[in-house]
């Protein structure tokens, strides 16, 4: 598909890779599949480069994979009308520069503004997807839109391809093999259950090795370098870098390297089961069909225990999987007995994976956000 239409997308990175990465999601998405030539401006080079080896940390403009990348350095700077794209979307409410935004009402046709904020099940949501803004000063309008699970909100991430991609992968048990002897994987550690773990630094994670190293049932935990570094080195006996690995019991952990988002869903394809935070690879563990548990992004007040019970209740995918992801979030009753936890989310994976597809199905009749957005800028222009 093609397009005369230009896109300015504003991420400032605060939980190290999941802005990023949905900002690059979204951005590759946008060109690929709708034509438009996509600017994306970032604060963090460095964090993008993680998931993207091509990015350039020293470079102030580059281009990788066909969008155009600007190091995002200050919030001055003096812009022109032309220099104003005709969608501008700015990511959670990050504030963008006061000199592009008076550019933005300067130009002649005034180009679509959005607030793009972060995927929440609650209902709330519903009542304020695309609700207008009118700036104070300026005659500018911005507009909220939110990600979510139906179809008064904006859809999920889900670029073409997806699904035909994965059955392909997942049904061709030599690609599964070689990726993960790619990874360092051993056969041994292929055979037992396969567990990537990507949490916050405040997760259990050590109560969970004991209830692993422990249990009756063999688990590989492939780890991404800089996850959870405390407790994996402290189980290693080493320092937490690429291809650590070490086995107690009935536990293996073994730490990965950091890999790109392509390879990061062929990870989630791999395992067993998932342990995701923050968005990004939220929703990538969703579209797998694989068990996985979300560690949410902490707020004040417990509000997040809110929003991880909001989506327990539409996932509904039973009590054994409500309860793990309760007592991993720190919101359910006591510490939590994890071999207990553990134990019973172990004999309800099969099942929890075979809904996904309902599930998949459920959200995607929504569509999907790249393409909603683009419909609803085109339904302002």
């Amino acid at each position: 598909m093609t397009s005369s239409l230009s896109l300015h997308l504003f991420c400032k990175v605060v939980d190290n890779f999941g802005d990023i990465g949905i900002c690059w999601r979204l951005s590759r998405q946008l060109q690929r599949e709708h034509g438009i030539a996509v600017t994306l401006w970032v604060d963090d080079l460095r964090s993008f480069q993680r998931m993207c080896p091509q990015v350039d940390v020293t470079a102030g403009l580059q281009l990788v994979e066909g969008i155009t990348v600007r190091h995002w350095a200050a919030q001055d700077g003096e812009f022109t009308p032309d220099d104003v794209a005709d969608i501008v979307i700015e990511f959670f409410a990050c504030d963008i520069p006061p000199g592009y935004i008076a550019a933005m009402a300067q130009r002649p046709e005034r180009p679509v503004w959005l607030n793009l904020e972060g995927l929440s099940a609650e209902e709330w949501v519903e009542g304020c997807h695309s609700l207008p803004s009118k700036h104070p000063r300026l005659p500018l309008t911005k507009y909220f839109f939110f990600p979510g699970f139906t179809e008064r909100t904006g859809g999920l991430l889900y670029e073409e391809g997806l699904e035909v991609a994965r059955r392909a992968y997942v049904s061709d048990p030599a690609a599964v093999s070689a990726f993960l002897s790619s990874l360092g994987v051993t056969d041994a550690e292929a055979a037992a259950i396969k567990v990537s773990l990507f949490c916050y630094p405040y997760a259990p994670v050590a109560a969970l090795f004991a209830a692993w190293r422990d249990g009756g049932q063999p688990v590989a935990c492939l780890v991404p370098e800089g996850v959870a570094s405390d407790a994996v080195a402290t189980f290693l006996g080493q320092p937490a870098l690429p291809g650590a690995a070490r086995s107690e019991g009935a536990l293996t952990v073994r730490v990965l390297p950091f890999v790109p988002q392509q390879d990061y869903d062929r990870l989630l394809w791999s395992c067993d089961l998932n342990f995701v935070r923050g968005e990004d690879s939220w929703v990538r563990a969703q579209w797998a069909g694989k068990s996985f548990i979300w560690h949410i992004y902490a707020q004040d007040e417990n509000l997040h225990h809110k929003k991880l019970r909001a989506f327990l209740q539409r996932y509904a995918a039973g009590s054994a999987f409500d309860e793990f992801s309760l007592c991993w979030n720190g919101a359910g009753a006591g510490v939590g007995d994890w071999p207990a936890l553990w134990k019973a989310l172990a004999a309800a994976m099969p099942e929890i994976s075979a809904k996904s597809s309902q599930w998949q199905q459920k959200i995607l009749a929504n569509g999907d956000l790249a393409t909603n957005l683009t419909k609803f800028c085109a339904s302002l222009r």
